[in-house]
């Protein structure tokens, strides 16, 4: 299975207090829950008003287009990073999942999972 490393750096932020989605006209992921309002994005682009913000994060992603019925991807990425102590924040959409990763990590997450069989593209 093919990797790509996004060639972004990430800021990972929220709201507690009520705050208006906006376009940021680029890669950026938005939740909202009953408890707070998350945004993962480009630093560069951050919202200034973010109540709590961690830089540092960068991303790689699955290739191509993944079936729903396709399962344990994202647990096994998971289990090989976790065994390294390299933590992880996931975001998923309809094609593909992202893991996120703080940037000083990326270079043994790339030779554990290069380790268990997983290959990555240039980045982008």
């Amino acid at each position: 299975m093919l990797l790509e490393w996004l060639n972004i750096d990430f800021s990972v932020a929220k709201w507690i207090e009520a705050h208006e989605i906006m376009d940021l006209g680029c890669f950026s992921f938005w939740s909202r829950t009953d408890h707070e309002l998350s945004l993962v994005c480009p630093t560069a682009l951050l919202p200034k008003d973010a109540e709590v913000r961690e830089d540092g994060w960068c991303c790689f992603r699955i290739v191509g287009q993944m079936e729903f019925s396709m399962v344990g991807i994202l647990a096994k990425i998971s289990a090989c990073l976790a065994e390294r102590e390299i933590s992880i924040f996931a975001v998923s959409t309809f094609d593909t999942d992202y893991v996120f990763i703080k940037k000083e990590k990326s270079h043994g997450a790339q030779v554990a999972l290069e380790a268990l069989g997983y290959s990555f593209v240039e980045k982008m």
